[in-house]
Formats: structure tokens, sequence, C-alpha cells
């Protein structure tokens, strides 16, 4: 009868209401999902409401979800016994109607302005480590997460290899389609890295039009074939503009650790760097891997993408 009446109540101050005979019902009907507030009875069949309370709490984490408890204890040790157990609120029977809907109302306030703190918490930490164009993570984020891996492959003496990659000609993109354009060539091109690779790499937005990729545990074959992988697909996209299409190619430079010239995370982004350079003075859209005399590998030819050196290698060092 109390539980009908409670329900009905509420129901005519504007609430959507489910009820439930016993704690455990109460349980699972919280882990359906869907429910903003629980009102338990403190003594139940099956499973009291101080214990349904626990269990609540602690299924919920670390979301807010009020549990206010009712109870025909006025005296102080029954109010702390429920506290202690992890109610937000009590009332006390028999029920005041005013009383009731007040305490609803306010539990209702907290968990809206709990839920917008941990919305806005979240926000503010998708942006702290995400580029905000193309959804990779940043260049705050990278140093951390390369110092991580780095640190890593030392210890469990596996291979490291990293690639930086910049998009050719981006400035003449921006100045044909305008801004819009090159934003959508960057998220592109985000896009066609984030396919390439394993969910344990690491990519990120390096610079204005340059992105990097860790490739954790990933000898020198396993990171030739990434790289050009993501050389291939981004040359074969498609890009339109007013009045016809369009095609854009990468250069990349690779480097991996350990080797000669690499012993330190510093001089791992330096060698991925140099090669990059590299690649760019040898006209771009192609692949540079960064060895003691230089090494630059070209891929094949795209049918009407970027040009190749049809599968050469170039310069006097042998890859080691």
């Amino acid at each position: 009868m109390t539980r009908d009446s409670l329900g009905h109540m509420l129901r005519h101050a504007g609430y959507d209401v489910d009820t439930v005979a016993d704690g455990q019902e109460a349980i699972d009907r919280v882990a359906m999902g869907g429910v903003d507030l629980v009102l338990l009875d403190a003594t139940m069949p099956r499973v009291s409401g101080i214990e349904a309370c626990r269990v609540l709490k602690g299924m919920v984490e670390p979301a807010f979800l009020p549990v206010v408890l009712a109870t025909v204890r006025t005296d102080p040790a029954g109010r702390v016994e429920g506290l202690k157990c992890g109610a937000d609120d009590y009332v006390c029977k028999p029920f005041e109607q005013a009383e009731i809907l007040a305490r609803i109302e306010a539990m209702l306030r907290i968990k809206r302005l709990h839920d917008e703190m941990q919305a806005a918490r979240a926000t503010l930490e998708r942006v702290s480590v995400h580029d905000e164009l193309t959804g990779l993570f940043n260049y705050r984020y990278l140093n951390t997460r390369l110092a991580e891996e780095f640190k890593k492959a030392e210890l469990q003496h596996e291979p490291l290899s990293c690639c930086v990659l910049d998009i050719d000609r981006l400035k003449s993109v921006n100045e044909r389609g305008g801004r819009a354009l090159g934003d959508a060539v960057l998220r592109g091109v985000a896009d066609v890295i984030r396919k390439s690779v394993r969910e344990s790499d690491v990519v990120a937005r390096y610079g204005g039009d340059e992105f990097l990729v860790l490739l954790p545990s990933t000898h020198f074959a396993g990171s030739l074939a990434v790289s050009e992988r993501i050389w291939r697909d981004v040359g074969a996209r498609v890009w339109d503009l007013p009045g016809g299409t369009m095609r854009v190619s990468v250069s990349l430079g690779v480097a991996l650790f350990p080797s000669r010239d690499v012993r330190s995370k510093d001089a791992l982004l330096k060698a991925s760097d140099t090669a990059l350079l590299q690649a760019k003075r040898e006209g771009g859209g192609r692949l540079c891997v960064f060895q003691q005399k230089g090494f630059i590998y070209t891929p094949g030819t795209l049918e009407g993408g970027a040009e190749g050196g049809g599968g050469g290698r170039e310069g006097g060092g042998a890859a080691s």
C-alpha cells in the first residue's frame, strides 16, 4: 500500500516511476539502466534497503545515483546507520508529501549538477589529449606516450618504430579550395592513418600538416609495410573540388629503435624528422628510412595517383 501510494504521488508530480517489491528487484532494475534516483525502504524481503543501497553504490561508480532511504526510525542512530551504508538522504515514515517531494527534487538537482560536471571534465580531458580537428592525439599527449613506449621498449628489449608523415603541398590545396578543403584533407589523411595501424599503435598530429605514428614491437619490415600502406591509401583517395577532383600525396620519414644512431627517444624523433626532410628534398611523395649514410625507398607508382620511383632504392647506405 505504501509503495503504491508513493508511486501514485510521484507520478502525479510528473515523474516516471517504476515500483519493485524488494531490494533484489531494485538492484536488477537499476542494472537495466535509465534510473535517476532510488527510493528504498530500509526493511524489505530478501535484500534489505540498507544492503541494496551498498550494492547499488558499488554498481554505478563513478556515476552518481542518489539513493534516498525510507525508515520508521527517527533516532539519530537509525539515521546514521542509513547514511553509513551510502544513502544520500533519508525520509521518515509516515511520509509528508511536501517533504519527500522536496528531498527528491534536491537529490535530482544534485545529480544534474554532478552529471554536468562529469561531462565537462570528460570534455576537458578529451581536449587536453586530442587534436580538435582530426580527433587524433595531440602533441602534448604524444610527448608523454613516447616516453612511456620508449621506456617499455628499452626494458623489454623490443623494437620501436617511428614514422613522421607530411602532406605534400598542403598550402596549394588551401589556395585551390580554401581552408575548408585543407581541413577536409587533414581529417581524411588522419582517417587513413587510423585505419592503417593497430589499436596498440599511437597516432598523433605532430604539427600543422604533419602526423606521427609510433609502432611498438615493430621491426624494420613491419614499419616499412605500414608506412607504404599509408602512402598508397592516401594517394588513392579522391577529394571533390568544384568542377573536378583532386588527389594528394604524402612524404614519410621512418626510424627504428634500436639502431646504430638511435639510442634515445630524442634521437628517434630526430632521425624520423631527418628522414622526412630527405624525402621532401627528393621531391616528396615517397618514403625515406633513416640509416647512417642515408637510405631512400620509393614505393611503386600509383595509377593516376602520387608519382613513385618504381620501387627502387636510392642513397649510399645499405639497410640494417
